[in-house]
């Protein structure tokens, strides 16, 4: 996916630029009733833009959710290893090997997308009518020689609305040394960014220095707003770091397209239930079909 506006200019550096689409976004408060957060939860999400939730998941989950994602992972590692320089955008052989969009063929997949936590997380910081938006698999290579850089996930295709939900699910340990999320607190307030295009994926101004990094032990989440600048750091270590990204939208939500003029354009409904399936629907959870 491209970046709407096109933009290949200079490097942002640490100044942040709001998007010109972005005008006149207004931030909407957490509100309860919860399922899963505390009021102190929701309004640190609104206040920092994510939360960690520690222990979600069991060793026996993470080893099935590994298992399913495996094969993807391999097939995507080896059309990598035969292109030239070894990457395409934000995957490389080098840095991480990411495996999007197997939910429609994959049914442990399927089931794990509508996993009771990962949907109530849903319901409490997105509403009661909820539709999958995307999901991938980035494996962080060992000795990674790139970093995946500062960006917004509203940053890579525009959605609207611009704030949507990503959970990044631990499947290993992610730690400091091998590209744990480092995330900017409070810069989700103001809407998207502008991003420019890179050899490494999009890139938005943010500020390293008021970044927290956010390590956590396989089986925990990290949930922030699409809106939230965050970036991981290269692999240090010999093992893979491995993340299970999972990313939710309103019912209604549409990915829009610049026009060649630069402003919207056309409007990409989300409603394909191989890729897009509803999880929640007026507050109930909908089985995995």
């Amino acid at each position: 996916m491209s970046l709407p506006t096109g933009d290949t200019g200079a490097a942002t550096g640490h100044e942040p630029e709001p998007h010109p689409w972005a005008a006149g976004f207004l931030w909407t408060p957490t509100t309860g009733p919860f399922r899963r957060l505390t009021a102190v939860q929701a309004e640190a999400f609104d206040r920092d833009g994510f939360l960690v939730f520690p222990d979600v998941f069991t060793a026996e989950e993470m080893a099935r959710l590994d298992t399913a994602l495996e094969p993807g992972n391999r097939l995507v590692l080896e059309l990598l290893e035969q292109l030239p320089g070894r990457r395409l955008s934000v995957a490389g052989a080098d840095t991480q090997v990411v495996t999007p969009n197997q939910v429609a063929t994959n049914e442990e997949l399927r089931r794990f997308c509508h996993h009771p936590a990962l949907v109530d997380l849903c319901h409490d910081l997105i509403g009661p009518d909820v539709r999958l938006y995307w999901e991938q698999a980035v494996y962080k290579q060992p000795h990674s020689a790139a970093p995946v850089l500062w960006h917004q996930d509203n940053g890579y295709a525009w959605v609207e609305p611009q704030a949507y939900l990503t959970l990044w699910v631990a499947v290993t340990d992610a730690t400091v040394l091998n590209g744990c999320i480092s995330a900017v607190p409070g810069a989700h307030l103001g809407g998207t960014l502008r991003h420019r295009h890179t050899d490494l994926g999009e890139e938005c101004g943010a500020d390293p220095d008021a970044s927290v990094d956010l390590p956590v032990s396989a089986g925990s989440v990290v949930a922030f707003s699409s809106l939230t600048p965050h970036a991981t750091g290269v692999n240090t270590t010999d093992e893979v770091r491995k993340a299970y990204i999972v990313q939710y939208v309103p019912d209604g939500a549409v990915v829009v397209e610049a026009a060649p003029d630069g402003g919207p354009g056309g409007r990409r409904t989300l409603d394909d239930e191989a890729l897009h399936p509803l999880v929640l629907s007026d507050g109930e959870p909908v089985a995995a079909r």
